[in-house]
């Protein structure tokens, strides 16, 4: 049956979650804070019709790995936009709508998402040292080592915009870049990079964690999640505590492209995925929006492009 509703668009965690969270890795687990910036908009229940759709500006990614991703996904599992109805769809006409790699469907707000442009502004270490001047942005975050910094290159085919480094936890700061100087991607400081001094530690966490809940022009946060290796508990706590405190969220699975041995114990990326997936269901009223990647093969770049579009003027209309 075709969903009759469309799922709320920021996560809202169940009163009973199924994983115990630990605070000693993750000390962004306090009792939840009020949250009243604008991105409270996006929970609501109204509909339009998408007989017409504007063209996508990008071409489907031609990554054979992406033929990995499952064929099918339940309705239920679904990420469905704002204003977007799928009630008069049939499942052939719906698949075609669905981005490549991920639970994502295509909205008539997915467009101008080509990156001409990008920029690099600042870097802050307080929320309120962030650039004022009200662009909507998407904050890319992760745990080290996840490959954040080749994801931003990635997407603005840029080989150096964020400098990568061979040792984890390098970036210290909320770092803004402008793309065509109409928004911008905020690269994160990296979590639970266990070499890294308590107090640096103490310190991007408390930044980061004012930056999610304080920040009004933050449309959505891309929560970076290593596919190449088992679900980490740090990732689960990390996930739990956006959707606790109503932080619009979308996980990103990096480095589909590797593939373990199973001699030594390892999975592939779609197993990985799945179990991950599996056990954030008790924390979740609904599927929060996903997508495969890989830096090196460019596979789920124009996905997260258009994902990132059709939330982006979704905001700026509203």
């Amino acid at each position: 049956m075709i969903l009759a509703h469309l799922p709320r668009f920021h996560l809202s965690i169940l009163a009973k979650p199924s994983f115990s969270l630990s605070s000693s890795h993750f000390s962004f687990l306090n009792p939840k804070p009020s949250v009243t910036v604008s991105r409270t908009l996006f929970s609501f229940a109204s509909k339009s019709n998408l007989a017409t759709v504007e063209p996508i500006p990008l071409s489907v990614s031609d990554s054979t790995d992406l033929d990995d991703a499952p064929a099918e996904i339940a309705l239920d599992k679904l990420f469905i936009p704002p204003e977007t109805d799928i009630s008069g769809e049939d499942s052939a006409s719906l698949t075609t709508r669905i981005l490549k790699g991920s639970n994502i469907v295509l909205s008539k707000y997915a467009r101008d998402a080509q990156v001409v442009q990008a920029d690099y502004v600042k870097s802050s270490v307080k929320t309120e040292d962030c650039p004022a001047d009200g662009l909507p942005e998407f904050a890319l975050v992760g745990r080290s080592n996840v490959g954040k910094s080749s994801l931003l290159n990635s997407l603005v085919r840029r080989k150096r915009l964020a400098l990568t480094s061979k040792k984890p936890g390098k970036t210290q700061c909320i770092n803004h870049f402008r793309i065509n100087d109409k928004w911008y991607l905020v690269d994160l400081p990296g979590y639970g990079y266990a070499s890294a001094p308590h107090e640096l530690k103490q310190d991007w966490n408390k930044f980061t964690k004012d930056y999610f809940l304080n920040r009004s022009t933050l449309v959505s946060v891309f929560l970076l999640v290593d596919a190449s290796i088992p679900v980490k508990p740090i990732d689960l706590e990390y996930a739990s505590w956006l959707g606790q405190n109503q932080v619009p969220m979308t996980l990103i699975f990096t480095k589909c492209d590797k593939r373990k041995k199973k001699k030594n114990g390892g999975k592939k990326p779609e197993a990985n995925i799945k179990e991950f997936q599996d056990l954030i269901q008790g924390f979740f009223e609904t599927t929060p929006p996903w997508i495969m990647t890989s830096s090196v093969t460019n596979q789920g770049r124009d996905e997260i492009l258009l994902h990132m579009a059709q939330l982006r003027n979704y905001w700026l209309k509203h």
